[in-house]
């Protein structure tokens, strides 16, 4: 009998062990929202202006967070994906289809923020990146 319970209790630990280990990142530092300051085509003063962020307070199911982004116009909802090894993905991109003087900024924005695969955070800072080195980068909302 004795065996049998040790047998079980080593089966649960290693469930517990392999479960542990996934590789989806639990960070309460990416769960933020997060100002945009660097896109290129863009000014600092221009993304200030446009009020441009990503949201991604939003609770982590499944290693997934359901985002939104507003670049001045069209409210955006996006699902991310944050790995342990710097990797991201976004997939679900979408946004309201109101029509707006300028939506050059939006529009680059859907383009680049569809195609990261990489991210980083240091500090208040979040940079996420294509395969082509193309980047972004936020600073904290809560930054001071």
């Amino acid at each position: 009998m004795k065996k049998i319970i040790v047998a079980l209790f080593t089966v649960l630990f290693l469930g517990m062990m392999i479960n542990c280990s996934s590789t989806q990142v639990k960070n309460p530092h990416i769960q933020r929202q997060w100002m945009l300051v660097s896109l290129d085509g863009f000014s600092k003063d221009e993304l200030i202006k446009s009020k441009a962020e990503i949201n991604l307070t939003a609770k982590s199911e499944n290693g997934k967070i359901q985002g939104s982004a507003y670049m001045g116009c069209n409210r955006m909802f996006f699902t991310s994906e944050f790995k342990n090894n710097g990797k991201m993905k976004v997939s679900g991109l979408g946004s309201t289809m109101m029509a707006c003087q300028n939506m050059n900024l939006e529009t680059s924005f859907q383009k680049e923020f569809e195609k990261v695969t990489t991210y980083s955070v240091e500090g208040h800072f979040l940079t996420v990146s294509d395969d082509n080195g193309n980047t972004m980068k936020f600073i904290a909302a809560d930054w001071d």
